[in-house]
């Protein structure tokens, strides 16, 4: 068993150097996701000096640990949208969902990328209770979207009811990432891995950006991060929470050729993938807010059944109207961003690429009102808004009291020495791997993440390896001890 993602079991030919001078560009992309690299892609004819950079490697963030679908039918959000924003907003939604499969497809078939596209059936269930279906087919209707109802899943699996659509496909999302890493490249475009951007200052002729060691200089700052950490502090807190998920990807028989999610609770979501002869199924289940749930070992349990082939988990950010941010932070339109997918990153990335280049140069986007970054949200919407600032503030407290978790394993140890709280894991070869008990973010208090070997933030959705190194954000520092 493999505790990474299926995706991440390949090799990238390419490694882009650490940047060690100082620049001056056009336009600066921070972050190596499929936001990033497609916003890169799209400028790539512009005679622009861009250049991107990547506090770890290409590909290895969120992106590296989706499921790859990219598919219009995404649960039952044209409901839940109808009921915040109407019918005219949720139908632009929906179109541009469809653009982005469309785009994707487009840059894969042009450029002839090797990327295990494959066109599948997707369908959403459920097994118990059929109201939140019944909403959903209903707005679909309204939105003219030619849906097939059925009872049962082409595996054969019974369901209470289900639907699906046509046109929707499956992909292998580093595979393509790196295809789009080669062509950025290929076309004058600067790539810099191991590089972070410490501090962002705004000035008249544009911004300087700092890291460890250069100065980059650029007219444009594209934030192309998971959770971007350049913004006031409390800014995200406020518009999202952290949803975590746990996935296994294990060899089947046979490629069944489609995707499915359920609208019940825990979500159930699959996917198939064959590649190099063998097939696999992806499972996804157990979705929840970080703050709540912390035992990740008994969120991993159902997935170890039969011992998968890989394991893993990943994050998304919830956005409170379920919108995604994409677009302009400031009033000339010169420092962008793109997050908040709402777990349908391969489809709102793809599209944020494009929404963000076209700002660049100028070009219009039928979307750029619909995902307005700086939007206000109508808060008496937000059913569960009162619910996520309260876990939010709960998760916080709880994480600054030193108490040793009831179910973590002898090895796994918190306590205070020389007036710090750090955290211990003692692995296999009784090397002890000791880190601050502290995330640089916020302050939080850590979990760790037995499966994985990560210490975790509950409260923003920080990563650091078992040595304290940060491997995933808002924290750009390490809790390195000692």
């Amino acid at each position: 068993m493999k505790n990474k993602s299926v995706w991440s079991d390949i090799k990238n030919e390419i490694s882009c150097p650490t940047l060690k001078q100082n620049l001056e560009v056009d336009v600066l992309i921070i972050g190596g996701g499929l936001t990033g690299i497609s916003t890169a892609y799209h400028l790539i004819n512009s005679n622009l000096n861009v250049c991107l950079v990547e506090k770890n490697k290409i590909g290895s963030g969120v992106s590296s640990r989706t499921t790859g679908k990219l598919t219009f039918l995404q649960e039952n959000i044209y409901s839940k949208l109808y009921k915040f924003h109407g019918l005219e907003k949720t139908k632009l939604y929906l179109d541009s969902q469809i653009e982005a499969i469309n785009l994707a497809k487009k840059i894969i078939e042009t450029n002839n990328i090797d990327c295990n596209l494959e066109k599948v059936k997707s369908y959403v269930f459920n097994k118990y209770e059929e109201n939140k279906l019944k909403k959903e087919i209903k707005i679909l209707k309204k939105l003219n979207v030619p849906i097939k109802i059925t009872d049962k899943l082409p595996n054969g699996e019974k369901v209470n009811k289900a639907f699906s659509i046509e046109n929707t496909f499956v992909f292998h999302p580093l595979k393509y990432i790196y295809k789009l890493e080669e062509l950025c490249l290929n076309n004058n475009i600067s790539i810099y891995e191991n590089t972070k951007i410490l501090k962002i200052e705004k000035n008249e002729n544009g911004f300087i950006c700092k890291t460890e060691k250069n100065l980059i200089k650029a007219k444009y700052v594209v934030l192309a991060l998971h959770y971007p950490y350049f913004l006031m502090p409390f800014w995200m807190p406020l518009k999202s929470h952290i949803e975590k998920s746990y996935i296994k990807a294990f060899t089947i028989d046979k490629n069944n050729k489609f995707s499915s999610i359920s609208t019940s609770s825990p979500t159930v979501s699959t996917r198939y993938h064959t590649d190099k002869n063998i097939n696999y199924q992806l499972y996804l289940t157990n979705s929840h807010n970080t703050c709540i749930k912390e035992n990740d070992l008994e969120n991993f349990k159902p997935l170890l059944k039969n011992r998968p082939d890989f394991i893993w988990s990943n994050k998304d950010i919830i956005t409170n109207d379920l919108l995604p941010f994409i677009g302009a932070l400031n009033n000339d339109q010169t420092l962008l961003i793109g997050t908040g997918y709402n777990t349908w990153g391969m489809t709102n990335g793809t599209l944020a690429g494009k929404i963000l280049a076209d700002i660049i140069l100028n070009k219009p986007n039928k979307y750029l009102e619909l995902f307005k970054p700086t939007r206000k949200i109508n808060l008496g919407k937000v059913l569960n808004f009162p619910l996520i600032l309260i876990s939010n503030v709960w998760s916080f407290t709880k994480s600054k009291l030193i108490v040793q978790k009831k179910w973590y394993p002898k090895n796994v140890i918190f306590k205070k020495e020389n007036g710090q709280n750090i955290a211990i894991y003692i692995d296999e070869n009784k090397k002890e791997h000791v880190v601050y008990n502290k995330c640089p973010h916020l302050k939080c208090g850590l979990i760790f993440n037995e499966i994985e070997k990560t210490w975790d933030c509950p409260c923003h959705g920080s990563r650091f390896d078992i040595d304290g190194n940060s491997i995933e954000g808002p924290s750009n520092y390490s809790i390195k001890y000692k």
